[in-house]
């Protein structure tokens, strides 16, 4: 035995120490990594398989597919530009208004086929001038523009009947003018004939030898 306070006598077995000793594991331990081939001559304890694991998926087993990966967009055209916007947009509206003129020629050849089809007397029964039913006088003339008038020359007519409205309008002004000097001043007779007399006489002539032969001749371009 060393003496107290001399250096310290280490054992002639390293695995004596009792540092070593104090930490080794005990009799029930069978682990291989636990086995001290110098301690004894024993053999080795018998080897232990590694726990079992989740099986795999056999190698025949369908994967499902992957998604492939977002490519570049596509160039389409230059039809996002704003000028072949612009240049489609008029297209489309001078084919819309196209569109709409032959929808407008069809109806009305339509409507003239509905009317021939119910017989001239019925088809063409006078509506002009337009007096109640109860007047005992009748209708004279046959007028309907947008069915006896082509659509390219519809605004044409309508302008001329329009003026001629406007002529008769001013007749009867100037009746009702006349009459109302002829009330202030009794001298004035003569001036209030005539406008009588141009009521009376140019409403009706202008529109048999202006207007009618006019509605006609625009009548004739469409076949009618």
């Amino acid at each position: 035995m060393a003496q107290h306070g001399g250096p310290a006598v280490l054992p002639d077995n390293p695995f004596q120490d009792p540092a070593v000793v104090q930490h080794r594991p005990g009799p029930d331990s069978a682990a291989l990594d636990a086995y001290n081939p110098f301690e004894s001559g024993a053999p080795p304890p018998p080897y232990r398989a590694p726990p079992e694991t989740a099986p795999q998926p056999p190698p025949g087993t369908a994967q499902p597919p992957r998604r492939p990966s977002p490519t570049e967009p596509r160039n389409y055209g230059s039809y996002g530009t704003q000028a072949s916007a612009a240049a489609a947009t008029a297209e489309l509206l001078k084919r819309q208004e196209e569109l709409n003129r032959k929808a407008e020629e069809l109806d009305r050849r339509e409507r003239e086929l509905q009317n021939a089809a119910l017989g001239g007397g019925a088809a063409r029964a006078n509506n002009w001038p337009p007096l109640p039913s109860c007047c005992p006088v009748k209708p004279c003339f046959y007028q309907d523009i947008p069915v006896e008038i082509p659509a390219d020359f519809q605004k044409t007519v309508t302008a001329m009947y329009y003026l001629w409205m406007a002529s008769t309008v001013a007749l009867l002004l100037n009746f009702l003018s006349s009459l109302a000097w002829f009330c202030v001043d009794p001298s004035s007779g003569s001036g209030f004939g005539l406008s009588i007399l141009w009521a009376l006489l140019y409403t009706p002539c202008s529109f048999v030898c202006w207007y009618r032969p006019m509605y006609k001749a625009f009548r004739c371009f469409g076949g009618t």
